[in-house]
């Protein structure tokens, strides 16, 4: 457990910033709650009681501020291209771990491109996309791998109910799409593609009881960043189901609605992991409640281990290549069911 230990979230007022806060006082941590707008930081200090330091991405000291005396700091601000680096900058001189619940594919590289050596040499430790997208595939694309030491291939496909976007979703895709143009982008080969044509739509086998489902292929989320980045595996794909595609791509669909006690939306999600080497195949999956709520016990499940040590390097790293994955995994429940096949 937390043991009192301060931890500083920027974004702290935002949809999944809450419940990082709510989950890092379940586990014992003291959250500082810090963000760019003071107003927005008032209702949620009054409500829990808890310490708000107002902080700006464009000030280095008010940074320094929000993360003195803190144990570690998690970032929930986006768009994360814009506050990945100035976050990072201030963890590095506090000499506190970084994470973050980026799912921007260009700020989840940019981290890995810019903060690598550096937070290496330093001994530092940042785990980039420590949520459902990013860090749930890659332990998933891990754990299947088991003593594999290379794959031909990686799949991952996303079996959503539906996809009520946040606020900040769509500001990060909306940045997304204006570093990106029309391309899209793929890995393949070992490398980053970018494509103009449109992504295929295929059928994916989900396991019961979700069955076959329409899905948007090459539909390229953040473990399309992570997985790569520490597994020899030079093709990786992500898949959307296309109810959930639809929903994200309509500016209708409304911000996700609270339907229980804990504030979680009725979304429901399945992940098929499969990774290939040569003819044989292996299998991780996983499914629960809510994207966005299921991310506060990932982050602060690896905030925990790394407080406590229980990492595998140190430098920007992947969850499935700093935590040992299928342990990791296993602490998950009950808020993720994860199964896997051989």
């Amino acid at each position: 457990m937390g043991s009192g230990q301060k931890v500083a979230v920027f974004g702290a007022y935002g949809h999944t910033g809450r419940f990082v806060v709510a989950e890092l006082v379940e586990r014992g941590f003291v959250p500082v709650l810090s963000g760019r707008d003071a107003g927005k930081l008032e209702a949620p200090a009054r409500e829990t009681g808890l310490e708000a330091r107002t902080a700006s991405v464009d000030d280095p000291d008010s940074l320094d501020r929000a993360l003195a005396g803190a144990a570690a700091v998690i970032n929930c601000a986006g768009p994360f291209a814009s506050t990945t680096a100035p976050v990072i900058e201030a963890a590095l001189r506090s000499g506190i771990p970084y994470l973050d619940v980026a799912a921007e594919l260009e700020a989840n590289i940019d981290t890995f491109a810019h903060f690598a050596d550096r937070a290496r040499k330093a001994g530092a430790v940042i785990v980039p996309a420590m949520a459902f997208f990013g860090g749930l595939g890659d332990l998933l694309a891990t754990a299947a791998m088991g003593d594999w030491t290379k794959a031909d291939e990686a799949h991952i496909a996303y079996g959503l109910s539906s996809w009520h976007p946040t606020a900040g979703t769509r500001r990060s895709g909306a940045v997304s799409r204006e570093r990106r143009g029309e391309r899209r982008m793929r890995f393949t080969n070992g490398q980053w593609e970018y494509r103009t044509d449109a992504p295929p739509t295929l059928e994916w086998r989900f396991p019961e009881p979700m069955g076959p489902q329409p899905v948007i292929g090459e539909f390229t989320m953040a473990d399309v960043v992570t997985v790569p980045s520490h597994l020899s595996i030079p093709d990786v794909t992500t898949y959307m189901t296309v109810r959930a595609v639809r929903d994200i791509a309509s500016p209708d669909t409304p911000t996700p609605a609270a339907a229980d006690e804990n504030g979680r939306s009725d979304q429901t999600f399945l992940i098929d992991a499969v990774v290939r080497s040569g003819g044989a195949e292996r299998r991780a999956t996983a499914h629960g409640q809510d994207i966005y709520a299921v991310t506060a016990p990932l982050v602060v499940e690896a905030l925990d281990r790394v407080l406590t040590g229980r990492t595998h390097t140190v430098g920007v790293a992947a969850a499935g290549e700093i935590f040992d994955a299928a342990d990791f995994l296993r602490a998950l429940s009950p808020h993720i069911t994860v199964e896997l096949l051989p």
